[in-house]
Parts: structure tokens; C-alpha cells; sequence
């Protein structure tokens, strides 16, 4: 059981950013999941997800390739 305790006090400052930062990005993904994945909020990124496969600002580009 030795195996899953924590030594607090000999945690470097490298050590504590490290906990912080992946406590704080886990909190932040959890967020966006439940904005992402809420049904209410379905139809405002339904009609966002094709914009990467957008192409038409390439066709008024002004290249003439063809």
C-alpha cells in the first residue's frame, strides 16, 4: 500500500506545477465536454461542423488553376 502514498512534503515546485496545472486542464476538459455534449447546444455546433471542410473561400481566391 506504501506504493500509492504521497511524500507531500518532498515535492519539488516542478512537481507542484505539474499537479496544478493537470488538476486545472482536467476541470477545463470536463467543462468543454459538458458544453460540447449538452443536447440544448446540438443545433449551434451542428451547423459549425463542416467549416473545416469549407472550400469556398478557395474558389474566389483568385487562382487559376485548371
Amino acid at each position: 500500500m506504501d506504493y500509492f502514498r504521497t511524500d507531500w512534503g518532498a515535492m519539488t515546485g516542478h512537481d507542484w506545477v505539474g499537479t496544478i496545472l493537470t488538476v486545472v486542464i482536467f476541470f477545463l476538459m470536463l467543462g468543454l465536454y459538458i458544453i460540447v455534449l449538452r443536447p440544448k447546444n446540438r443545433d449551434k455546433f451542428e451547423q459549425q461542423k463542416y467549416i473545416p471542410l469549407d472550400d469556398e473561400e478557395q474558389k474566389d481566391s483568385g487562382e487559376k488553376n485548371g
